[in-house]
Order: structure tokens, then C-alpha cells, then sequence
């Protein structure tokens, strides 16, 4: 039954938004649990939004770009907020 649960994690999707702080913007995303916040990114750069020198927070943590989303216990319908780095 494990394996079965493992397998299917690999078809999940989930709709996610990232608010840009910034811009007052709010992007839809459609993520795997496996996906990494470099992998986020790299979403945004195909939607010509620029997260250079920015964090993403969730739940008023701060998040690295090596974490899944699996990891950051992302659901279906989370926002993440992507912020400018303080100078």
C-alpha cells in the first residue's frame, strides 16, 4: 500500500499562488510535492517575473531554495509571499 501512496505522489499537482509582495501581484502555480523552490523559481522566470534577490515565505518563515514543497508542507491553495532581500 506504501508504494501504491509513494506512486500516486508522483501525478499530484497543487494549485498554488505566489503573491509578490512588491508588485501587489498574486501568480497561480501548479506544483509537484517533489518540486524544490528553485524549481518555483524557475516557474516565475517562464512567467517573466524576476526572483532575483528575493525570499519566499511561508507562514512567516522564511524558506531556502533546496526545500520541496513536500518539505515546506505546501496544500492545494497555499499562497507563498515572495519578498525583496532588506538592503
Amino acid at each position: 500500500m506504501e508504494g501504491l501512496r509513494r506512486g500516486l505522489s508522483r501525478w499530484k499537482r497543487y494549485h498554488i499562488k505566489v503573491h509578490l509582495a512588491d508588485e501587489a501581484l498574486l501568480l497561480p502555480l501548479t506544483v509537484r510535492p517533489r518540486d524544490t523552490l528553485s524549481d518555483l523559481r524557475a516557474q516565475l522566470v517562464g512567467q517573466g517575473v524576476s526572483s532575483w534577490k528575493r525570499t519566499f515565505y511561508y507562514n512567516a518563515r522564511p524558506l531556502d531554495d533546496h526545500q520541496t514543497v513536500r518539505d515546506v508542507r505546501l496544500q492545494d491553495g497555499s499562497v507563498l509571499l515572495l519578498v525583496s532581500d532588506p538592503r
